[in-house]
């Protein structure tokens, strides 16, 4: 059974005058990905070498689906030529076109400019010439061309790895005028985009073009999307972030024989450490959040991003993976408890990320809500607390690292509490002493330092202390978080 399809078309194909059906399905497949030959161009054979036009409609069987790249023969009357166009079916697959993209762009072009004079034209000339060139052999489709800027598309990611590469060889290989090294910088990226106005319009163009831009001449970058599939050995530059885009790319280079693999550091793009210390900040006052990333970057750790609402707050978590977020306990809309709410999503949704909430007053019933899951990464400060840098450095590093960081005016609150069948009456006032430094979210070594006796007497009374509570018999860190919220929920 035999259907039309609509379809559209993403490249073309020189038809040599001794090759048959199976020879231009393989070299169709190299340059496009999975690619098949329509029947009827099989049986058209040489005989009527044909280029699809426009209102040319693609055949296409059940067998295969309407979803599969086809090189089809449907040729008007009278029309012959010895070049035959790729199409991709559309479907529900393709109501966005997936592509690859390839931007370029010619570097230090207004010092060629200046030191080349007239004969700057000429050159640029020629570097579009074969780029076009270049693209045209791999089958892409031109889009724009804009002074020394070019975009052009592709069915795959590979057919755009190949014209960068052969483009690159040109440039590498030329002699220009006045001994000038004439570079272009070129980036591949594959992803979604929406056709308009003659063109493609979509993030993962912007995407392409950033990758483009951060490059130097006479080097090809390569998005992780693309980079499986690019057809050249590739080679990873790490993970960065790229001017005006949210998400992080991983970047790999292209390297392939015969051309430049080394080059200076990438442009207008910021690395990304895996093992960097990395926070997210959220408060409403622009002055405290700016003040507190200050802080916290001369301190050494990273401010990964700022949100002036719980919701913003949320989607900058998702983004950023952060060891700590730092929350304002009120704010915007109501100014009530929206930064509570949205810590206890993150909690909940992101358990490897620690929360800090940062509290104007003393609400112990916050404080308890907060921790009622857990103690473990998760801490409560009065804002006062910033302004001791090293203690508040340190308690989010605490935060961090799975421990628990409580403010000592909460603490105290919370102690002087009057409590119906306490399970803390057993504690003698020194236990009490140090399960309230405990609480804090402080280490035996830092409760021997401030109540000035031995780390062995410290060490004691946290065994103790876990005896009368009747805690199980667990890893000290673990039953030092039950023991914290025993004494939060007494």
């Amino acid at each position: 059974m035999r259907r039309h399809v609509e379809a559209v078309a993403v490249g073309q194909l020189d038809v040599e005058e001794d090759e048959v059906g199976p020879q231009l399905t393989a070299r169709a497949e190299r340059r496009f990905g999975a690619v098949r030959l329509a029947d009827d161009l099989v049986a058209l054979g040489l005989e009527q070498p044909a280029r699809l036009l426009p209102e040319a409609r693609v055949v296409v069987d059940d067998e295969h689906g309407p979803h599969d790249p086809v090189i089809v023969a449907d040729p008007p009357a009278g029309r012959h030529t010895a070049n035959r166009t790729l199409w991709l079916p559309r479907g529900p697959r393709y109501s966005r076109d997936v592509l690859a993209f390839l931007f370029t762009d010619l570097e230090g072009s207004t010092g060629l400019v200046q030191r080349l004079g007239p004969k700057y034209a000429p050159v640029l000339g020629e570097t579009q010439a074969l780029l076009r060139a270049a693209i045209d052999r791999a089958g892409g489709r031109e889009i724009d061309c804009r002074g020394d800027e070019l975009f052009a598309v592709f069915g795959t990611a590979a057919a755009a790895g190949e014209a960068a590469v052969a483009a690159q060889r040109e440039f590498h290989a030329r002699e220009w005028p006045d001994g000038e090294a004439v570079r272009v910088r070129m980036g591949i990226h594959i992803g979604e985009a929406e056709a308009a106005n003659g063109g493609y319009v979509g993030l993962d163009v912007h995407r392409a073009s950033r990758i483009c831009s951060a490059g130097h001449g006479g080097q090809v970058l390569v998005s992780a999307a693309a980079s499986e599939d690019v057809g050249a050995p590739v080679r990873e530059l790490g993970e960065y972030e790229l001017n005006g885009l949210e998400k992080p790319e991983r970047i790999f280079q292209l390297v392939e024989e015969g051309l430049p693999s080394e080059f200076p550091p990438l442009r207008f793009a910021r690395a990304v450490d895996a093992d960097a210390f990395r926070v997210v900040i959220a408060d409403d006052s622009v002055l405290l959040r700016e003040g507190i990333a200050r802080l916290l970057e001369d301190s050494g750790i990273e401010v990964a991003g700022q949100s002036g609402t719980a919701d913003d707050l949320l989607r900058h978590v998702g983004l950023y993976k952060p060891r700590v977020a730092i929350v304002d306990i009120r704010m915007p809309p109501t100014q009530t408890d929206e930064g509570l709410q949205a810590a206890k999503s993150i909690r909940e949704r992101f358990p490897d990320v620690g929360v800090l909430v940062l509290s104007q007053h003393v609400e112990p019933a916050y404080a308890i809500e907060l921790l009622s899951g857990s103690a473990e990464g998760v801490g409560y400060l009065l804002k006062d607390r910033v302004a001791d840098v090293d203690e508040f450095v340190a308690a989010v590093r605490r935060v961090g690292e799975g421990g628990s960081a409580l403010d000592p005016a909460v603490v105290s609150e919370l102690v002087g509490r009057r409590r119906q069948d306490d399970p803390l009456d057993e504690l003698t006032p020194r236990e009490r002493e140090v399960l309230e430094l405990m609480a804090e979210g402080r280490s035996n070594q830092a409760i021997a330092e401030r109540l000035v006796v031995t780390l062995r007497a410290v060490e004691k009374h946290v065994t103790s202390i876990f005896a009368k509570l009747r805690l199980p018999a667990t890893a000290d860190d673990h039953r030092r978080v039950l023991a914290v919220l025993t004494f939060l929920r007494g």
